[in-house]
Formats: structure tokens, C-alpha cells, sequence
């Protein structure tokens, strides 16, 4: 969605081109195939003037590893045009340049324990810090992430056959979800967790459309936890939306503060962050107080630190789908272990944040979306 973006940006300022050519560098090269990378910005350009892609994956820009560079000539070969964009997650695109937090400035409260104090003063909750902060619009916003992550789901479950790619793995959702009505209450519970996970996480390798929560590579575990608790427990669509806020804004913080990109942090920024959005969503769903929204994402996320990105061929299908059946039930074991406690806990939701940007750091670069590492070389 990134380098998408990133073409709809540059095909404004490339008006008259006689043609394109688009440079991708880093992870982004290495594994730019596999995410239907250039797919996605020839669909952009292409229409408009002859575009070519080349590949750079052993060259990484200082500033972050999924680098882009756009460039357009007219009839003389004469540049019209050129930028550098980074791609650094869910989407989010920065300019060379540019500050990385540049335009986010929405939340004067960007660490979770002064929001979490917010609450505790005030007597409110995070979605309703959400809404106080982004106004009546976020409403509308959020009602239509739920429609397109409902969509997802539900083509996911009717899907069936081999994902693109090469790998020959075949769509799984569907079996899981004929599968668990076959058990009792609490397996068929879990069954279908992951069914909708599937589902969702299918319908992204299969280039459908999904929500980056936060990420593509994540975007089965919220609307899977939330799915689910919306058609078995009966929340309403109001409660989802308000859920959703909160889920929201736990992901906004880890992205202000740390990282939600693979090739940057691992896969610990994108499964780690969605489970512990998921985690936060159904806490405060089934009740749960400030302090135990809290708990419940900061044990989303610890227990993936260290959690590698290493895509087999760079395709988001092994080990990634998998990933997100099992984060999605992680997240609703980690609300239930919450809502036990009383919500105090030793090392806070912030602190895991900065653990997970530090161990991302610190994770080699093969294990970070270049597909040179881990799983991604078995053969």
C-alpha cells in the first residue's frame, strides 16, 4: 500500500512524462515481488506513461530499508521529476527529507500511561480519548474500516483453491470454519478465531482488500478477534467502533514511539502490535478497566519480542498466515488473563514499546523482510 501511495503522490508531479522509471531498494526490493510491489505502482503508473522497475535489494538508504526512488523523463531524456519515498508501514509513506513523524501530531498524549492517567482522572475510556481528540468524524472512518474488514472475512471464508505465488499453499480458511462447528462451545470457539484470521490473511496474499491493522502482513488478527466477538457475543456495530478506536490507538502509539514495519523492527512491529491492538479491543469490550486494556495489550506484545520476519520466497503466506491465526486467539487469551488481575503489572505497555523498537534494532538484517534468512531459505 505504501509504494502505492507513494505512486499516486509522484504521478501528480509527473504530469506530461514521456515515461517512469521506479527504483526499489532494501527489503522492499528483496521481497517486492512477493508483496506485489511493483504490481501496485505499475497499476498507478503504467496507465499513464510507459514505466519500468528496477530492483536494488542489496542497496539500503540510510534512512529506512523500503526505499523507492520515482523518476520521470520527458521526450529528451531530461529528468521532470524525481523523489525518494520510504515506505515505513501500514501504508504510511515519508518523503526524503521529510521528518519521520512529519503531520502526526493529532494526539497531544503519545505514551499510554499518560493517556491511561487521562482515563483514571477523567473517569472515561481510550475510545473515548479518540474520539474528544479526533471529533465525530473518526465515527465514519471507523465504520468503514469495520465494513471492509467484515468483507474480507466473509469472502475469506467462501474462497477456495492455491494462493498465488509459486508455493502451492492452498486456502485453509473455509476448512477450518467447517471444521470447528463440529466441536464443543469452547473448540469451536477457538476454530473459528482462526478461521477468520485465515480468511482475512488469504485474502491479502491473494492481492484483495483488506485494512492494514497495522500492517498488511497483520491485517487478520483485530478483524478476526473482532469478528468474531461481534457474531457469537452479540456487540453491537457502536461497540466494534468504539473497540476499533481503542485498538487504533494502541497501534498509533507503538508507531509514534517504535516501528509497525517488518523490514524495520521484524515481524514482532506487525503480528506483535496487531495482537496487542486485538488484545486492547477485546478488553475493553468484555469491560475491562484502563489498567486492564493496558495489561492486556502490553502481554499482546511482549510475548512476541523477537519475533523475526523471514517470508519464504517473500510471498506474505509462510509464515505469516499462520501467524495470524494464532495472534488472534493470543490477543483473546491475553484479555481473559487480564481480566483476572486487577490490571497492575510490572513493566508497562511503553516500556515493552521501547524493548521491541530496541530488539528490532538489534535483530540482523536477514531476519527483517529480506527473505535471506530463517524460514525464508528452507528449502
Amino acid at each position: 500500500m505504501g509504494p502505492r501511495n507513494a505512486a499516486i503522490i509522484f504521478s501528480k508531479l509527473a504530469e506530461g512524462a514521456s515515461k517512469c522509471v521506479v527504483t526499489l531498494y532494501g527489503s522492499l526490493a528483496a521481497t517486492g515481488k512477493g508483496h506485489l510491489t511493483d504490481k501496485a505502482i505499475l497499476d498507478v503508473l503504467s496507465p499513464l506513461y510507459p514505466t519500468t522497475i528496477e530492483w536494488e535489494p542489496d542497496t539500503v538508504l540510510p534512512f529506512h530499508t523500503n526505499a523507492m526512488k520515482f523518476q520521470a523523463f520527458d521526450t529528451q531524456g531530461d529528468v521532470l521529476a524525481e523523489r525518494i519515498y520510504y515506505s515505513v508501514g501500514g501504508g504510511d509513506i515519508v518523503l526524503d527529507g521529510e521528518s519521520r513523524t512529519a503531520g502526526e501530531s493529532i494526539y497531544p498524549l503519545n505514551k499510554i500511561k499518560d493517556i491511561q492517567k487521562w482515563c483514571e482522572q477523567t473517569g472515561k475510556s481510550y475510545w473515548e480519548y479518540v474520539g474528544e481528540t479526533e471529533g465525530e468524524e473518526i465515527w465514519d472512518y471507523l465504520a468503514k474500516v469495520w465494513e471492509v474488514m467484515k468483507a474480507a472475512v466473509k469472502r475469506g471464508i467462501d474462497a477456495e483453491g492455491v494462493l498465488p505465488g509459486g508455493l502451492g499453499v492452498r486456502r485453509k480458511a473455509v476448512s477450518y470454519y467447517i471444521h470447528a462447528s463440529g466441536y464443543n462451545a469452547s473448540l469451536k470457539s477457538r476454530g473459528l478465531v482462526y478461521a477468520y484470521a485465515l480468511a482475512v490473511s488469504e485474502e491479502n496474499a491473494s492481492g484483495g482488500e483488506i485494512v492494514t491493522a497495522p500492517t498488511c502482513g497483520s491485517c487478520g488478527i483485530v478483524p478476526a478477534v473482532l469478528y468474531h466477538l461481534h457474531t457469537s457475543k452479540g456487540f453491537s456495530e457502536k461497540r466494534i467502533l468504539r473497540a476499533l478506536a481503542t485498538a487504533g490507538l494502541f497501534g498509533n502509539v507503538v508507531k509514534h514511539n517504535a516501528s509497525v514495519s517488518g523490514a524495520e523492527v521484524g515481524c514482532q512491529g506487525e503480528v506483535g502490535v496487531a495482537c496487542a491492538m486485538a488484545a486492547a479491543a477485546a478488553s475493553q469490550l468484555f469491560g475491562g478497566t484502563p489498567a486492564q486494556i493496558e495489561y492486556s495489550a502490553e502481554m499482546g506484545l511482549e510475548h512476541h519480542l523477537g519475533l523475526t520476519c523471514d517470508p519464504v520466497c517473500g510471498l506474505v503466506q509462510i509464515p505469516c498466515i499462520e501467524r495470524n491465526a494464532y495472534a488472534a486467539a493470543r490477543a483473546l487469551d491475553a484479555n481473559l488473563y487480564a481480566a483476572f488481575s486487577d490490571g497492575r503489572h510490572s513493566v508497562d505497555f511503553d516500556r515493552i514499546v521501547e524493548v521491541m523498537k530496541q530488539t528490532g534494532h538489534d535483530i540482523p538484517s536477514l531476519y527483517k523482510e529480506t527473505a535471506q534468512g530463517g524460514l525464508a531459505v528452507i528449502k
